[in-house]
């Protein structure tokens, strides 16, 4: 096979544009059921341990934003920025994705005596500050990979030995795991309103989110390598095979459970990420297969825009009490309940669309 060489490492990878576009679909498709009680069982999170592929979406968002983190600060040191510049702009940006997902949550209630203090944003935002403080404090993959299996290793450790009051150590039950203990002491009243007593998005399962977010970076240095485009495709794949391999192995001993975040869920999630974006890099920007992409090209370029407004069409129907006529009178008849819930959730992802195609059309890309 002939050498293909890589893309300009200037130029903005339409792959990596089309797997963020591709994982916000999955995320609108998923988070807007018409009826939650019918959805298809892998359109909804695993009730425990187990995965499904609703349990894909978070963990390739924070993956990407590990790809994306090390091509951007490659872009800024070339220009001439300095690191302790980058990590002020880092923090800026993190805090600003904090808080549009911290006021998400305050809209949804209007009150800061109950308002959920994490989130998906929240959660972005943290992984975003810390992976990136490590990148820039560490840019070696060694020092990548040595604090990813540290945070790894830790959460492990402190999940299966530290004794949760009533519980014991090591119960990884719903109601008897160290995470949960800790966050209902530090966030008590401030959780995800189903649950109330947990929350998916806490503080100490966070740290195992960090290292989903350093392995994303290992694919941003690998693409920034001086290799053709097949060698680096068969890299990712290969690694992809891997940590999925590894992750399965792991979870003999630690179930994979996003809930809880496990090292055996990164570890594997991580893996899937590697090979599901090898095969839109291959594609898209070795094969030059490019037109099948667009539409997901455009809703990458306006992912926080798209997850804002997602959010509050929904909060907005909710208020309205819109959802449930506009459900029974538009999408009940099309066929069974789930193939209507499904139906109702494509076409909120199609109005997203079209705010998105208006966005791309008037060149408008939010950036925070």
């Amino acid at each position: 096979m002939s050498r293909v060489p890589a893309p300009d490492s200037s130029m903005r990878l339409q792959s990596l544009d089309a797997f963020r576009g591709a994982t916000i679909v999955s995320m609108l498709v998923v988070n807007n059921p018409g009826d939650g009680a019918h959805v298809f069982q892998q359109l909804d999170h695993a009730p425990w341990n187990g995965w499904t592929f609703t349990d894909l979406i978070f963990p390739f968002f924070l993956w990407i934003v590990g790809v994306s983190m090390t091509l951007s600060f490659a872009r800024r040191i070339e220009a001439g920025s300095s690191r302790l510049a980058m990590f002020g702009h880092v923090a800026r940006r993190a805090a600003v994705i904090f808080l549009i997902g911290f006021a998400i949550n305050f809209t949804s209630r209007w009150s800061f005596a109950t308002v959920r203090i994490m989130g998906v944003l929240q959660r972005i935002g943290l992984c975003y500050l810390l992976a990136g403080a490590i990148y820039l404090a560490w840019p070696r993959l060694s020092a990548i990979l040595l604090a990813a299996g540290a945070l790894l290793a830790t959460y492990w450790i402190l999940m299966t030995t530290v004794p949760v009051p009533g519980f014991g150590p090591g119960v990884l039950t719903p109601e008897g795991n160290l995470a949960r203990w800790i966050d209902g002491f530090v966030l008590n009243g401030h959780m995800w309103s189903v649950t109330k007593v947990w929350d998916p998005e806490g503080l100490v399962s966070s740290l195992p989110a960090i290292a989903t977010t350093l392995l994303g970076i290992t694919c941003g240095m690998l693409l920034r390598a001086s290799l053709d485009i097949a060698e680096k495709t068969a890299w990712m794949f290969s690694i992809g095979a891997g940590l999925i391999f590894a992750g399965a192995v792991m979870n003999i001993w630690l179930p994979i459970n996003k809930n809880l975040w496990t090292s055996s869920y990164t570890v594997f999630m991580a893996g899937t990420a590697y090979a599901v974006f090898a095969l839109f890099y291959w594609l898209i920007d070795a094969r030059g297969f490019q037109s099948w992409a667009k539409p997901f090209v455009i809703f990458g370029r306006n992912a926080i825009a798209l997850f804002v407004l997602s959010d509050a069409l929904a909060i907005t129907m909710i208020k309205l009490h819109w959802i449930r006529p506009v459900f029974a009178g538009v999408f009940a008849n099309f066929g069974s309940p789930k193939i209507a819930s499904l139906s109702f959730a494509i076409a909120h992802a199609l109005v997203m669309f079209l705010a998105a195609w208006m966005m791309w059309r008037k060149r408008f890309f939010l950036r925070v």
